[in-house]
């Protein structure tokens, strides 16, 4: 397991990196995150970890920007849960799933690189072939509903009262 880089946190708000030795802002700190490279923010006195607070930092300046991904409602019902009861279980079942949501959208751009990676004319030939097996089946499925019923209402060696 590697050591996390380490970011300093001075009282003057001012990030330094001790990697490079250089001082960062919080894009480049975002920048690592979607990198997934793995650091902790300290305060450069206490050494106290302030890494939640630099992310939820991050977050807050993104929720004012363009689109916002949490909702109102949506931070109203995170904010009642502190202090409940299911507090602790909340995060935990957030994180999971999140990472279904993740995992799901990987599978799923993974399927369109699939299809896309194909030549257009191949994957156009594809989706007629499995819509004509489609289309074929439900015309052998209507022709065998229909040839059961005429055979059911027409049978010539049945009387009306069911006797031969």
């Amino acid at each position: 397991m590697t050591t996390p880089r380490i970011i300093k946190k001075y009282p003057n708000r001012r990030l330094y990196d001790t990697e490079i030795s250089s001082y960062i802002t919080l894009e480049e700190i975002r920048q690592l995150v979607l990198d997934d490279e793995e650091f902790e923010v300290r305060d450069a006195k206490t050494g106290e970890n302030l890494t939640r607070s630099v992310l939820l930092q991050i977050i807050a300046e993104y929720e004012e920007r363009g689109q916002p991904m949490f909702t109102t409602k949506l931070l109203s019902q995170i904010i009642r849960f502190y202090g409940d009861s299911l507090q602790g279980f909340m995060g935990g079942y957030l994180e999971r799933s999140l990472q279904v949501f993740l995992d799901q959208q990987q599978q799923f751009r993974s399927q369109l690189n699939n299809m896309l990676g194909q030549g257009p004319w191949s994957m156009l030939n594809d989706l007629t072939e499995r819509n004509m097996d489609m289309w074929k089946s439900l015309q052998q499925g209507f022709l065998t509903a229909a040839a059961n019923s005429v055979r059911g209402t027409q049978d010539p060696g049945k009387k009306k009262d069911g006797k031969s």
